[in-house]
């Protein structure tokens, strides 16, 4: 069957908060000259915001200036931050940090406590209300290049492809989206994003992409222990000093509590599961009590990028640019990285405007968009922070203190006396010691009040893929899961994976071992593609539709 065919001045992938800001500013823009930009954005999820997974405290910096009125317009941004704490913990005991002695860039001040899917919800009602198409439920699977090789656009995938890759009876082919400019807004790790990285060279010269695994649970809890606006950020137990992460609680409105655990994935150890440090921290005394006689209403994952200014990719190719978490433009120590995203989509919107009503024909790259981040709050914003990272590969303490001098010295006008940029060095999947060289980790059983099993977080993320259709989880080369992740890793993929999607299964009488893959279990984190030791797993997108369902997310 014939593809549909669909033409846009701009096509966007995925309705995060870039995608959508690049989205509104460009029909804003459209509205105020008078020069019509057709645009249009696909989502993978079944909805806007069913794959939106983030903290979240946001700095409403770019939202203030996109949507200078959004306090009149019923968005979802109800609670400001009321108090900081920052906790250091041993297995037993929690210091508090003076917030006098914390760098001012740690204040959230202004900031607001928020569901993040809420707010794209909200956002995509907003650039729907200036003319964007938006189609969610159908992933971008291929992109279209013209004769030039220059980006035309991207296809969705087909729908009704059985496991053994034939159509079946229900098959929808996918319909191709073209565009002079094709914007990837995909986050983290995204499937496209990386054939781009390949096609275009566009990591040359720059530092690894470096990323953590961030898992996060909603709470409804007791309201004698709910803070509304009360933030608190923890380091140290349960990880040890080679590990680096952190967690965070967030008390939101209607007794809600957002509680997420982060853990940096260029750790050693491959024993460690990130899942099961998460379920081990909640029971630490100066934890627990919040969630005592709370109940548990969702859980999720996801991959965040923690490279900062160092692993930015060249932004443009012909035809398109990448925008949000796609390059990656978080600031990790404050955790924040929707302001930027949003930033950058603006941006991004706002040179492909003029390169559109100039009459360009998307055969050019958009040399204005990095111009404009160079000059930009996002690059200001990530400079300040950029040896923080780096730093943390001394270890966490040292790393920590060596971090925070780097932004007590930007705050106070002096970052000229840390002129240089560190390198981060090699990338998260190489980081992995050989398992018999590392130590074993006892984790504790789940309680099934404060802590879970995987299985049973996976149910509450209502995660769900049509399961007769081809794997989306592909191993370059099948053999290597046992010849060398087992063999020398122990599968690390068992443990890091947070959704129990990848399990080692034998004989009754434990031999022939061989990797099993539960697909549907997937929740789309894209950590296996990130951490495997062999880079032997590719993530690429299921059917459209498919994945978790976050509800408050």
């Amino acid at each position: 069957m014939a593809r549909e065919r669909m033409d846009y001045d701009v096509v966007i992938v995925g309705a995060g908060p870039a995608g959508l800001a690049a989205a509104i500013r460009l029909r804003q823009l459209s509205q105020q000259h008078g020069h019509e930009v057709s645009v249009c954005i696909v989502e993978k999820g079944s909805e806007i915001g069913a794959h939106i997974l983030s903290g979240a405290v946001i700095d409403p910096i770019a939202l203030n200036e996109l949507l200078p009125d959004w306090r009149d317009k019923d968005a979802p941004i109800k609670t400001p931050v009321s108090e900081d704490r920052f906790l250091i913990l041993s297995e037993r005991k929690a210091l508090r940090i003076p917030n006098l002695l914390l760098p001012p860039l740690m204040n959230n001040h202004g900031n607001y406590i928020v569901s993040l899917g809420n707010v794209c919800r909200w956002l995509a009602q907003q650039a729907e209300g200036l003319g964007v198409e938006i189609y969610p439920g159908f992933a971008a699977a291929e992109i279209l290049y013209r004769e030039d090789g220059s980006v035309a656009g991207v296809a969705t995938g087909d729908m009704g492809v059985g496991r053994d890759g034939q159509p079946k009876a229900n098959h929808t082919p996918g319909v191709e989206l073209h565009a002079k400019y094709t914007l990837f807004a995909e986050g983290a790790r995204g499937s496209l994003t990386k054939t781009l990285f390949a096609k275009f060279d566009l990591r040359a010269g720059v530092e690894p992409q470096k990323f953590g695994i961030g898992l996060k649970e909603l709470w409804q809890v007791d309201p004698a222990r709910h803070r509304p606006g009360l933030v608190l950020h923890s380091q140290g137990w349960p990880l040890d000093n080679r590990t680096g992460g952190g967690s965070f609680l967030y008390h939101l409105e209607d007794n809600q509590v957002a509680v997420g655990f982060v853990v940096h994935l260029n750790y050693e150890n491959p024993h460690l599961s990130p899942f099961d440090e998460f379920q081990r921290f909640k029971q630490h005394p100066a934890i627990r009590p919040t969630f005592e006689g709370g109940r548990r209403i969702a859980y999720g994952a996801r991959a965040i990028s923690e490279g900062g200014l160092q692993s930015i990719p060249k932004l443009v190719f012909p035809g398109g640019a990448l925008i949000g978490c796609a390059a990656g433009f978080v600031n990790l120590p404050r955790i924040k990285g929707s302001h930027n995203a949003m930033k950058t989509g603006m941006l991004a919107a706002e040179a492909a405007f003029e390169a559109l009503r100039a009459g360009a024909d998307g055969l050019e790259e958009l040399a204005a968009y990095p111009a404009a981040f160079r000059r930009s709050s996002v690059y200001a914003d990530l400079y300040k922070v950029r040896n923080v990272k780096p730093g943390l590969k001394w270890g966490m303490w040292l790393g920590t203190a060596h971090g925070g001098l780097n932004m007590w010295l930007n705050d106070l006008g002096l970052g000229f006396l840390v002129p240089w940029t560190l390198k981060h060095g090699k990338a998260d999947h190489d980081s992995l010691r050989p398992a018999a060289e590392s130590p074993k980790i006892a984790y504790p059983k789940p309680d099934g009040a404060i802590s879970f099993d995987k299985l049973s977080s996976v149910f509450i993320s209502n995660t769900n893929h049509e399961e007769d259709q081809p794997v989306h989880l592909r191993l370059t080369k099948p053999d290597v899961a046992i010849a060398t992740n087992l063999a020398l890793y122990d599968a690390p993929e068992q443990r890091y994976c947070p959704a129990g999607v990848y399990e080692i299964v034998r004989e009754a009488d434990g031999s022939n071992p061989r990797l099993q893959i539960n697909a549907q279990n997937c929740v789309h984190c894209k950590t296996c593609d990130i951490k495997d030791p062999t880079q032997n797993i590719d993530w690429v997108v299921p059917e459209g539709g498919g994945g978790p369902n976050y509800a408050n997310m």
